[in-house]
């Protein structure tokens, strides 16, 4: 799995582009690309868990403008993980 964390600016651009980016989101996870996704409490950045390989995560990040092209959105990490335990549920 991967682990990518964003960063956020309340940048304009960047709220108008979350509607589509939103969508996005719930394409791969109904695809099973995506495990989970979410903002921080104050709207700082996001956690996403993705279940693909770093070629898919690429040409993820590469066909959603909202990763690399909108202003207020910054990759900061990039990580594999790799879980031992436990289950993801929503809260």
């Amino acid at each position: 799995m991967l682990v990518v964390e964003l960063a956020f600016t309340p940048a304009p651009e960047r709220l108008a582009a979350r509607p589509a980016h939103r969508e996005t989101l719930t394409r791969l996870h109904t695809e099973g690309h995506l495990v989970t996704a979410g903002p921080w409490s104050d709207d700082t950045g996001a956690l996403l868990l993705f279940a693909v390989d770093r070629a898919q995560l690429e040409q993820i990040l590469d066909t959603d403008p909202y990763y690399r092209r909108t202003p207020g959105v910054e990759i900061r990490t990039i990580h594999t993980w790799t879980p031992i335990t436990g289950t993801l549920q929503a809260s």
